[in-house]
């Protein structure tokens, strides 16, 4: 693979980017975004870095939507209506949304323009520099070899069909490579029975005919919360996604104002709608013992509702909560980088979040609170006042 084709697929990207797009331009078509790049790991990046970069964004401006990947939306994505995939027909990426600067060994980047348009950038552009800084750093030599990872994809499936989990691949954003994410998928696929739920990436999904997973991810309550107030954010973002979605796709985002101002939000006539709540930040005991007396207190069974866990997750953090879930709650896990890049090399910790939103030409930053304090995003004075606000 030279260096200006990391992305070969306007659908090599998560499913929630999509979800998430076609309802911003169902509620929200002016709506404006920003989006920074955040080096959580502190990387060294090589010497030129950013202008290969530059040419892999550049040549996504030539993807676009084929009508066999069309046509696989239409049979296993049904909740997308014709609307929005005659807009995905027409969507090209632009570049010049995409600012990159190299200063020394650092990146710099944001992206700005509609949010219904920039939305898609986050996913595909985090896999591009992760598959680029393990081949230009020339670690990828060092890594182990597909034999192993095999072996390794193979053993991981098996324990958890012995600990009888569901399991997802959520893995796109910080895979090892293309390469690597596919031959992972085709292990569990071939492995995994009922027990291997499929995939987050909807050109993998594609290519496995299979559906892709996901639902919305925590920029959707972001905005809103800079439209509505952090109080009530969870809860229109939640309304607003049954308005577009009539009760698919219904799984709730518990933690990014905290999962206690979540459930605050989650009433008894949202509890029973969404079918279940995702986890993604902080200790996943207590929140299952929150979200148990939580569905109790409305006299709703816990064993008829689920939570997705998705917060770094290996086979011994699995068979840990599962454990604990087991005749309590159901329970399954979308499991990202130990599946696609466990190959015997350090992870990179990078992520692009959003940072200001505008819908009245004023700039609005937003921030993510989530339930632990490393995983907050957004600038500090609005952290502090969101927490004011909230009385965290």
């Amino acid at each position: 693979m030279n260096n200006s084709c990391v992305i070969s697929s306007l659908l090599d990207n998560d499913f929630y980017k999509f979800t998430m797009q076609n309802a911003v331009l169902k509620l929200f078509p002016s709506a404006k975004a920003k989006y920074k790049f955040i080096n959580r790991g502190k990387h060294l990046f090589p010497k030129n870095f950013s202008n290969i970069l530059k040419e892999n964004i550049n040549e996504m401006a030539n993807l676009k939507l084929s009508s066999e990947e069309r046509n696989y939306l239409e049979k296993y994505c049904p909740y997308l209506d014709t609307t929005y995939l005659d807009f995905l027909n027409k969507y090209k990426f632009n570049p010049n949304e995409v600012n990159i600067h190299q200063y020394g060994q650092n990146i710099f980047m944001e992206i700005e323009g509609l949010w219904h348009r920039t939305i898609l950038w986050e996913v595909p552009i985090l896999a591009i520099i992760s598959e680029l800084y393990y081949k230009l750093t020339g670690t990828k030599t060092n890594r182990i070899s597909d034999d192993i990872i095999k072996i390794i994809t193979k053993n991981k499936i098996n324990k958890y069909k012995n600990l009888k989990v569901k399991v997802g691949e959520y893995g796109t954003r910080r895979r090892f490579s293309y390469k690597v994410q596919k031959l992972v998928l085709k292990i569990l696929i071939e492995n995994g029975n009922k027990f291997f739920i499929g995939s987050s990436n909807v050109h993998f999904s594609h290519i496995f005919s299979t559906i892709p997973l996901g639902t919305k991810g925590h920029e959707w309550i972001m905005f809103h919360a800079a439209k509505y107030g952090f109080k009530i954010a969870d809860k229109i973002a939640m309304k607003n996604w049954l308005y577009i979605y009539s009760g698919n796709l219904d799984i709730a985002l518990s933690d990014t104002y905290t999962s206690y101002i979540f459930f605050k939000n989650f009433n008894k006539k949202l509890s029973n709608i969404f079918s279940g709540i995702r986890h993604d930040s902080g200790d996943p005991i207590s929140f299952i013992k929150k979200a148990i007396n939580h569905y109790e207190k409305f006299g709703i069974n816990p064993k008829k509702k689920k939570i997705v866990f998705s917060d770094n997750l290996d086979p011994y953090k699995v068979e840990y909560i599962s454990s604990f879930c087991k005749n309590k709650i159901n329970s399954c896990f979308g499991i990202g980088t130990n599946f696609t890049n466990d190959v015997g090399l350090p992870i990179m910790n990078i992520v692009i979040k959003m940072i200001k939103t505008s819908f009245k030409k004023k700039w609005i930053s937003v921030v993510k609170l989530s339930n632990i304090e490393k995983k907050s995003t957004g600038e500090k004075n609005m952290i502090f006042l969101a927490k004011k606000i909230l009385h965290l």
